[in-house]
């Protein structure tokens, strides 16, 4: 069933090599953790119901980004997820203009407006590259590739023209805008903060693990590298009733994934649908050479929303570290039938496909949450 859950019993893992995937079927207490005993301990209990329609959620927004209202599953799990994003068009800066006419022709360079629109064109069409910054990178080459495998094109290192008409094709997609304005609310400038100590026990005292900055959660929130968003708005005072420029997110996949891939070679989760349709991919760090991820099939076992993660030192002491976007694990824990491996967020997402994880996948918080959304509860989980 395609329902949010919650958890009612305490989750634990020992140690950082326990972080893995979560998906949208649970959506635990702010008191649930991870702890050894998440296999056993996993409690189902339903607090909704949902019927499954064969109307998916369309990617394009019009003027309000990440707000479901099919009543398919996937649909309702997300919009409990997500933050519902309200934007507008009126008197765009010049450089917002700048990017949402961007159009590529053969042998141009990608600059920082053309990779802007072009990391948008992929995101939209569920193929993440990671935080927005404009450039092209790692994780927007990966992007293009996954894009380029879904639609039965010539795998390249480069943009081609084929490529490029194929990203382009959709009218509808093509009119929405990859830089919007928002204006700021009370609690986008008042979002709680603190200080992240270095130790794990100063961790463990926090009432939560929240953003260290107003700027680090706008960032998060609307998808970006927080550099960019300063750029775009280098005199806002972010103050609340402030407009400033942001990248629009769209809306993420809504089709119920039953197969998940973690690729090692590529860093990349590939998500695909019941009939082995490739429909999703995310950037991930797959485990590492010193603590490499398992092997094989396993399935999803237990999935929780803004986990607490438990720590054990090598002396056997343990520090519970609270939950927030900077947890160990970010905001979400999906667990397999592997013990102590699954899926999980990134309390620092520009990093993702350029650090080591201790075993598990890491994505982004973003995409940790809209994986959850639309994950089954008996998915397959495969590492290659």
């Amino acid at each position: 069933m395609y329902q949010l859950k919650r958890i009612s019993t305490a989750l634990a893992i020992i140690g950082l090599s326990t972080v893995g995937f979560m998906g949208h079927s649970i959506a635990a207490t702010s008191s649930g953790s991870i702890t050894n005993d998440s296999s056993n301990d996993f409690q189902r209990q339903n607090n909704q119901s949902t019927v499954r329609t064969s109307q998916e959620v369309s990617p394009v927004t019009n003027g309000v980004s990440q707000k479901f209202t099919s009543d398919s599953e996937t649909a309702v799990s997300l919009d409990k997820l997500l933050p519902v994003l309200k934007y507008n068009t009126d008197n765009l800066p010049t450089v917002a203009n700048e990017v949402n006419n961007a159009s590529w022709v053969e042998g141009a360079e990608i600059d920082r407006h053309l990779g802007t629109k072009l990391q948008a064109l992929l995101n939209w069409q569920h193929h993440g590259v990671g935080p927005v910054d404009g450039y092209w990178g790692v994780n927007t080459r990966k992007a293009m590739q996954a894009f380029q495998k879904e639609n039965g094109l010539n795998v390249t290192d480069t943009l081609n023209q084929e490529t490029w008409q194929a990203l382009t094709s959709d009218e509808d997609l093509m009119k929405q805008p990859a830089l919007v304005n928002y204006q700021l609310t009370e609690a986008d400038v008042n979002v709680k903060t603190t200080n992240i100590p270095a130790s794990t026990e100063a961790k463990s005292k926090l009432d939560g693990m929240h953003y260290e900055s107003s700027l680090e959660g706008l960032a998060e929130k609307f998808h970006m590298n927080e550099k960019y968003l300063k750029a775009l708005n280098s005199d806002a005072r972010l103050t609340a009733g402030e407009t400033i420029t942001v990248y629009n997110p769209g809306n993420p996949n809504t089709k119920p994934v039953s197969r998940v891939v973690a690729d090692k070679a590529t860093e990349t989760v590939y998500a695909y649908d019941d009939n082995d349709n490739l429909i999703a991919s995310y950037p991930a760090t797959v485990g590492s050479t010193a603590t490499p991820s398992p092997t094989g099939k396993h399935t999803v076992e237990v999935m929780v929303h803004e986990p607490n993660y438990t720590y054990t030192d090598d002396d056997d002491s343990q520090y519970i570290i609270p939950p927030g976007p900077n947890n160990p694990v970010g905001s979400v824990w999906i667990g397999l039938s592997k013990p102590t491996y699954g899926i999980h967020g990134s309390p620092d997402p520009a990093r993702i496909s350029r650090q080591a994880s201790a075993g598990c996948v890491r994505l982004t918080n973003w995409d940790a949450l809209a994986l959850l959304g639309v994950i089954e509860d008996d998915a397959t989980v495969e590492f290659r």
